[in-house]
């Protein structure tokens, strides 16, 4: 018999039963926290893509200056 994963977005309730598991792990003071640490992780990450693809334009035109 096969066995067949869906794999993909969850729906809402999945949504709402993680939502109530990070809710009982953290806490409802932490989870401002989490959030907050969460969108600089994600800023971080875009600076540091961003970077990356400036460099990588740089080093093109170089390339094409020769």
């Amino acid at each position: 018999m096969e066995t067949i994963l869906a794999i993909g977005m969850p729906g809402g309730p999945e949504i709402f039963v993680i939502l109530f598991i990070v809710l009982l792990l953290f806490g409802a003071k932490k989870i401002p926290d989490l959030a907050r640490g969460f969108g600089k992780g994600i800023r971080e990450f875009k600076d540091a893509t961003k970077e990356i693809k400036k460099e990588v334009d740089d080093a093109g035109k170089e390339i094409d200056k020769e």
